[in-house]
């Protein structure tokens, strides 16, 4: 493809980026992670992103419209050609603030009683909170923001923003004033508006990419994937003799990611892998945000007995099977159809001897390319009748035909039983779907158990967790905006509990990671921090939700909406929680201090164990 970066190129750019520079100039970029050369070289350049103080990418290409039409990369076009062409550049728009920054130098005077009016308005907690980038670099967070900052587009506080001001008040971005300094010094008295409430929903709908363009972006970061011998699989499988088998199939490598589902097909790996079966794992080398079609090469890495054995095509695993037909047991689970074809699976499961098995509810993925069921991935959806008017406006309308005819066709071929860790997702399904299940058993993934564990509530604030990643979809925007607004309350504290921390949250992070080996790590930080309540605000259907059970295992509330699905129905039903109406009652229970009254002291809660189920490993042996 016309502009993919090549291994020199990547080679070429990794010395000539300026990481620093590229980091300051694309402050949106900016988190620990990010790789300047790598992220430039794949999409930078197609967003008009400069990889240098010195070079323009926008206007090489304007000023060479041949580089534009070729669609090459425009530095390394300059780099490789360009410069010994003596093809025209231009500096960078960032250039001048960049080295303001590194000289020190403002682009205006502040005068003293300016910065003066501003301090009064100015969060440096927020101001640091927001922009990690800062940390380390010795710059004084006021001095940093009116001089450069907020050029850069940085806010000054929750209450205030840059670029809402100017778009508020347009005569402020006609005279070029300081827009932080004017509200400061005058726009106040004034009563001038200072931000634009934008609900997160408006600002993920701005952002929101096409089907079609995840699609692309799945082919253009899918790493290169080198195939084993066939002999490797058919070796490890004639090993087993007449231990038996377990196949599973899932999105994903169980043993590398991290999530819920992933921790259950570990647990049911370990389950069988106890009683002396072999648990085989198959799953697409690369992700893929929806099911394939047909008969495929796809590489497929394979795993068995949580041991990786490389990535063999789908019919390389189906001889492998025919040819290891041991003695023991057999079964099969599928957890997941994302990068799979119902052609590709079952012609391994019947390679393997199977035909009845159990396709697993973790998520709605049966029913839609939109695995969580939520429109346009801001709003839960509740799977209208394909075709319908809903899904012609959302950006997996076009891709839900052929996704739901995938599984219909897998259900056809097989002899299937959905297992559904909840009644509530079972009967979302079954309303959801026409899909032939040869039967339905609910089995929960957890159950509590009384303890004989007590705890003491000690006084102080209360205490609100996040407990996962920094998601939409589980209401992280909605705890980011609560942290934020109620940071200097001091009835409240808010904690996010997660294995990595989350750049835009005046949160404190704890570090928490939930493991094979440490199954119950988020509720003993719950227990070890003495939270109050858990924010598990998902805004779509959950099939179960291990948070909140392991939220209320430690005696802490689960706070939840209405479209959470399980969340919702354990929280209503168990008493362990509140189901709130909307978003803004949440805020207003915060505001009043209403939900003081989930407060531990006041609640007195009992604790609980959790006890896991087995999954498949389960309802075989029953």
């Amino acid at each position: 493809m016309a502009g993919e970066a090549s291994p020199d190129d990547m080679r070429l750019l990794a010395i000539a980026v300026d990481g620093d520079f590229y980091r300051q100039a694309h402050h949106d970029l900016t988190y620990a992670e990010l790789n300047p050369p790598l992220h430039y070289g794949v999409s930078g350049w197609r967003e008009g992103r400069d990889p240098a103080p010195w070079f323009s990418t926008s206007a090489y290409l304007e000023l060479n419209p041949d580089v534009a039409q070729a669609g090459a990369n425009p530095f390394v076009h300059y780099l490789r050609s360009g410069f010994r062409e003596g093809r025209p550049i231009a500096a960078s728009t960032h250039a001048d603030a960049y080295f303001a920054m590194l000289t020190g130098r403002g682009d205006a005077p502040v005068t003293p009683a300016d910065r003066a009016a501003a301090t009064e308005f100015f969060d440096e907690a927020y101001y640091l909170a927001m922009n990690p980038d800062l940390a380390g670099m010795g710059v004084e967070p006021l001095d940093h923001f009116l001089r450069l900052g907020w050029r850069e587009g940085r806010d000054p506080s929750f209450a205030f923003s840059v670029a809402d001001y100017l778009e508020l008040n347009p005569d402020v971005a006609a005279s070029g004033a300081h827009p932080f300094i004017h509200y400061a010094t005058t726009g106040r008295h004034e009563g001038r508006p200072t931000k634009i409430e934008l609900s997160f929903r408006q600002a993920a709908l701005a952002k929101l990419q096409s089907f079609e363009g995840r699609i692309a972006d799945a082919t253009r970061w899918a790493q290169p994937v080198e195939l084993s011998p066939a002999s490797v699989l058919a070796q490890a499988l004639a090993g087993l003799g007449e231990r038996g088998l377990h196949l599973t199939f899932s999105q994903d490598d169980y043993s590398r990611s991290v999530g819920g589902s992933q921790l259950c097909v570990q647990r049911e790996s370990a389950q069988f892998m106890a009683r002396g079966i072999g648990h085989l794992h198959v799953h697409p080398a690369n992700g893929w945000p929806t099911v394939r079609r047909g008969a495929t090469n796809t590489p497929m890495g394979v795993l068995l007995d949580g041991r990786r054995l490389g990535a063999f095509e789908p019919a390389a695993i189906a001889a492998a099977l025919r040819q290891a037909r041991g003695g023991g047991p057999r079964s099969f689970a599928i957890h997941q159809m994302l990068g799979h074809s119902s052609r590709d699976v079952v012609d391994i499961v019947r390679a393997a001897g199977l035909n009845a098995g159990y396709f697993w509810l973790h998520d709605m993925g049966a029913l839609c390319a939109g695995v969580h069921l939520m429109r346009n991935d801001v709003e839960s959806c509740g799977a209208p009748p394909q075709g319908s008017p809903a899904c012609s406006l959302c950006i997996y309308g076009p891709a839900r035909a052929a996704h739901v005819r995938e599984h219909e066709l897998l259900f056809e071929r097989l002899d299937l039983t959905v297992a559904s860790p909840s009644q509530v997702a079972l009967d979302a399904w079954l309303a959801g779907s026409d899909l032939g299940a040869r039967s339905t058993v609910v089995l929960p993934h957890a159950t509590l158990v009384p303890s004989k564990q007590t705890c003491d509530a000690e006084p102080g604030p209360f205490r609100l967790a996040f407990p996962g990643g920094p998601t939409i979809h589980k209401g992280w925007p909605i705890f980011s905006r609560l942290a934020n607004r109620f940071a200097d309350d001091p009835r409240y504290e808010f904690i996010h509990l997660a294995s990595k921390p989350a750049a835009g949250s005046m949160a404190w992070h704890y570090p928490v990671s939930v493991t094979a080996d440490d199954p119950l790590a988020m509720r003993q930080a719950m227990l070890d921090l003495g939270i109050d309540a858990a924010l598990i605000w998902s805004l779509c259907l959950e099939t179960f939700a291990f948070a909140a059970y392991e939220a209320a295992s430690a005696g802490t509330a689960v706070l939840t909406g209405p479209d959470s699905g399980n969340v919702a129905a354990f929280a209503a039903a168990s008493g362990h929680g509140l189901v709130l109406v909307d978003e803004r009652e949440l805020e207003a229970q915060f505001e009043s201090g209403e939900i003081l009254k989930l407060a531990r002291a006041a609640r007195k809660p009992a604790l609980f164990d959790l006890e896991f189920s087995k999954l498949t490993a389960e309802l075989v042996g029953a």
